[in-house]
């Protein structure tokens, strides 16, 4: 069925599969994440490393915040762009950490992807 001929950009169509695809791989991601902090004792081990071992359940806290709030997010606007925002940046301060930490560039990848992941969710829910 051709899109255009009932009405519809397909550019927009494409768009929002796009958008919608980001959104559930960094929520699934996020959401994985912090049930390994509870199952995993290398994810504590982390944050004592990095000397954050007290911030460590806040920060699992705020991403799975996040996480949830990227999928409603996807009913409405407005909070889509907070927590795709605030998961970039809890990606950022966790690079900084890293780097701090003289990290290999290997190691910090997951950070950089997603806080480019989110910082790109934050632009496509922005051109939507």
């Amino acid at each position: 069925m051709c899109l255009h001929c009932i009405g519809v950009n397909e550019d927009y169509v494409k768009m929002n599969y796009l958008l919608v695809s980001c959104v559930s791989f960094s929520s699934l991601s996020f959401i994985g994440y912090s049930i390994s902090y509870f199952t995993s004792s290398h994810m504590k081990t982390e944050f004592e490393r990095f000397k954050l071992k007290k911030f460590g359940v806040f920060v699992i806290v705020a991403e799975t915040i996040g996480a949830l709030g990227l999928l409603a997010g996807l009913l409405y606007a407005p909070i889509l762009l907070l927590s795709s925002a605030g998961l970039a940046i809890l990606m950022l301060l966790g690079l900084i950490i890293r780097i701090k930490s003289k990290d290999s560039f290997w190691v910090s990848s997951p950070a950089i992807f997603y806080m480019i992941l989110n910082a790109y969710i934050v632009y496509l829910g922005c051109n939507q």
